[in-house]
């Protein structure tokens, strides 16, 4: 029997749907909106406006009100790069990085909860497949 892509792609995306939508009580109580977490979770590792919208696949000027909500919320803050005069970079506050840690934490709990339905070598085999579709094209 071969695999439907869009139900295998349409799955998936419940799943994630689900696991957030299960978190949201706990990131509404940090002050955040689900977007703005994913920003959050991402700028450590892409601490540029731009460099962020392209991480995340996510319009430029909508990074700009997430970032724009964020440092109105105390969660980051934006810097002058001293390599670049021209450009800010983003950085977390103290509060941006506990309040990542812990809706991280709420997310890990909730994608845990449902991990624990399957057998220990099927996380370590859906690990694998994840990481593989992650992968570039060759």
């Amino acid at each position: 029997m071969s695999v439907d892509a869009a139900q295998l792609w349409t799955l998936n995306h419940r799943l994630l749907t689900v696991v957030l939508d299960a978190c949201s009580t706990e990131l509404a109580e940090l002050g955040l909106e689900t977007k703005e977490f994913f920003v959050l979770a991402e700028v450590t590792a892409s601490p540029y406006p731009a460099e962020l919208a392209a991480t995340l696949m996510i319009p430029k000027a909508s990074v700009t009100v997430y970032v724009r909500n964020l440092v109105a919320k105390g969660f980051m803050r934006r810097e002058i790069d001293d390599a670049d005069l021209r450009r800010h970079r983003l950085v977390l506050t103290a509060e941006g990085e506990a309040a990542r840690d812990r809706a991280l934490s709420a997310l890990a709990t909730e994608f845990d909860r449902r991990l624990a339905r399957i057998a220990p070598r099927d996380r370590t085999e859906l690990q694998r497949i994840l990481l593989a579709l992650l992968e570039p094209a060759q």
